[in-house]
């Protein structure tokens, strides 16, 4: 039986279910702990659904007998009795406040492996309930799960497994060709700071042990459908495009890193986003056709999970950014807008390295320590990310 909010009160004989608090921390979360609930799918499938006021960041790490689910910005419900359905491998779940990151730690009968991204729906509000992030998961031999140590206050992060295969990233250069994309005061284009920040981050992911490939390699001109198909076609894990930006005011700087959404989050992503997918004004021919099958692929369940896994990369994206002591642009770390070269089922995000608008950030772009600093950042932000979430 699958636990829905309507029966739960009808449920009798559950297993205890501990929850464990912190005190309550001072953080303004964006985000609110709503139910958690378990129940039995076909095929033996234990389901785990975690139920949230806004859509969630998450990750999953797996410590021994554990499944340890990692919400960004979210406050804990101390009122909360998680509803505990007989007949799954869920034994006991607690809550962990760890400042402004809720661990749900359920405690498993048996070990599993990683959940397959198959496996993992992330679903919209529909009436009765609001956001919900749904795992299926069955017993494994739990020979990829890494042994963690738990303390009283929180579980130290598992430990990454190597991973069974390279995984697949296409690093997308902007504009080219005819399209030079923004020009610096100086005369810098875009498509020449873009593109050597590529090559240099394609050499130093495929040395980090990843399968990668760029979109253009020379000052070739691709319309932002064919941008957005190689991520398919090569099968990507992870699709990268690197910008730079402009602005009127030439005191604007830093970096900035945006995620697909088919509403602007802020009125300078919908500008921004406007001016990216300009670039298809030079040539629109063909571009009818694949939005209209992304339309289809966007309406699907998949790219739910598509958009989840993406902001997930862009938060830790913008971590390393910030870490390696680069520049922001003034604004949140992740904004979202209607990117067409970010329309796929491919997680992706879209980075604007910096200001060419801007005197001192042209100077910047230009110059190859910059860029090696940069890429040194990206490359963290890819090792860094759970791509079998």
């Amino acid at each position: 039986m699958f636990i829905t909010r309507r029966n739960v009160l009808k449920l009798s004989g559950l297993t205890a279910v501990i929850v464990a608090l912190l005190p309550r921390v001072a953080f303004a979360a964006r985000n609110a702990l709503r139910t958690v609930r378990t129940g039995v799918q076909p095929g033996n499938k234990t389901r785990l659904v975690i139920e949230t006021s806004s859509r969630p960041s998450y990750s999953l790490s797996y410590p021994s007998n554990q499944l340890v689910v990692t919400l960004a910005n979210t406050a804990a419900n101390a009122q909360l009795s998680p509803a505990m359905a007989s007949g799954t491998l869920i034994t006991a779940i607690t809550q962990i406040q760890s400042g402004d990151k809720l661990q749900i730690v359920a405690d498993l009968a048996k070990p599993i492996d990683e959940i397959p991204r198959d496996n993992i729906m992330l679903l919209n509000p529909n009436g009765d309930n609001e956001y919900r992030l749904v795992l299926d998961f069955v017993a494994g031999s739990g020979a990829r799960t890494a042994t963690t140590t738990a303390t009283t206050a929180t579980a130290a992060p598992a430990k990454k497994s190597a991973p069974s295969r390279k995984y697949v990233v296409v690093i997308d250069a902007g504009h080219g060709g005819k399209d030079p994309g923004c020009i610096g005061k100086g005369g810098t284009q875009e498509k020449t700071v873009v593109l050597s920040v590529a090559k240099k981050l394609k050499n130093k992911l495929d040395a980090a042990g990843f399968q990668t490939y760029l979109t253009r390699s020379n000052d070739t001109y691709l319309k932002l459908a064919h941008r957005a198909s190689i991520g398919e076609k090569k099968h990507a894990d992870l699709f990268l495009s690197l910008h730079a930006n402009a602005n009127p005011r030439r005191s604007m700087q830093g970096f900035s890193i945006y995620t697909l959404s088919e509403k602007a989050s802020d009125e300078e992503a919908a500008k921004l986003a406007d001016a990216e997918n300009a670039a298809d004004k030079i040539d629109v021919s063909g571009f009818e056709q694949f939005d209209k099958d992304i339309r289809i692929a966007l309406s699907s369940l998949q790219q739910h999970a598509v958009a989840a896994m993406s902001v997930e990369y862009a938060n830790g994206c913008a971590s390393a950014f910030k870490r390696a002591k680069i520049t922001q642009q003034p604004g949140p770390d992740v904004r979202h807008a209607p990117f067409a070269v970010l329309r796929s089922t491919v997680p992706g995000a879209l980075i604007e390295l910096g200001h060419l608008s801007n005197a001192a950030e042209e100077k910047l772009l230009k110059s190859s320590a910059h860029q090696d600093k940069l890429v040194a950042a990206i490359v963290k932000s890819v090792q860094g990310y759970n791509f079998d979430v």
